[in-house]
């Protein structure tokens, strides 16, 4: 497979239906970036957007991998075949996403023992619960950090995508 083959093509594609890169990534909920990185190679789209850059093009899933045009038209089983990696792609994004629930409620169980034992005024220096208090200030600190460090991956774009691609397919 030919990254810079199969930007090019993106590029092609994208000129003939006279649209910028920032018309194209705002249609497909991506950014204008990720879309330039598609056309130079440098990235590929996403498995789950393939089967819609496909129909927006009116090429073949096939067509955009190979980077060049073909006489068929993108037929049911291919089209079938991709919407079925995203279902699974979908599925450990679940996964994920419950990883994430877990993550985000020990930093909110800290903040509320942070908060009972400073409305109480427990936490009198060098007591037991002064510990605690920090070890939820810790918690809280290290949730907030793995929220940004999720959020600036786009892991949390790539779920929505995920969404927004299943909606437009209806799939279940």
């Amino acid at each position: 497979m030919d990254q810079k083959k199969i930007g090019l093509f993106l590029k092609e594609l994208r000129k003939e239906k006279d649209i910028t890169q920032e018309q194209l990534a705002e249609k497909i909920k991506v950014s204008g970036r990720t879309v330039s990185r598609w056309e130079t190679g440098s990235n590929m789209p996403d498995i789950s957007l393939l089967a819609e850059l496909a129909d927006f093009y009116d090429v073949s899933i096939p067509e955009i991998i190979d980077g060049e045009r073909k006489s068929e038209n993108m037929n049911e089983e291919v089209k079938e075949t991709v919407l079925k990696l995203s279902d699974y792609t979908e599925t450990i994004n679940q996964k994920i996403k419950g990883r994430l629930l877990v993550l985000t409620v020990i930093p909110l169980i800290g903040m509320i023992a942070v908060v009972i034992i400073e409305l109480t005024g427990l936490d009198t220096h060098g007591s037991f619960y002064e510990r605690v208090a920090g070890a939820g200030l810790g918690l809280i600190n290290c949730g907030i950090l793995i929220f940004l460090a999720m959020n600036l991956s786009g892991l949390l774009g790539k779920i929505k995508a995920r969404r927004e691609m299943k909606r437009k397919y209806n799939c279940k």
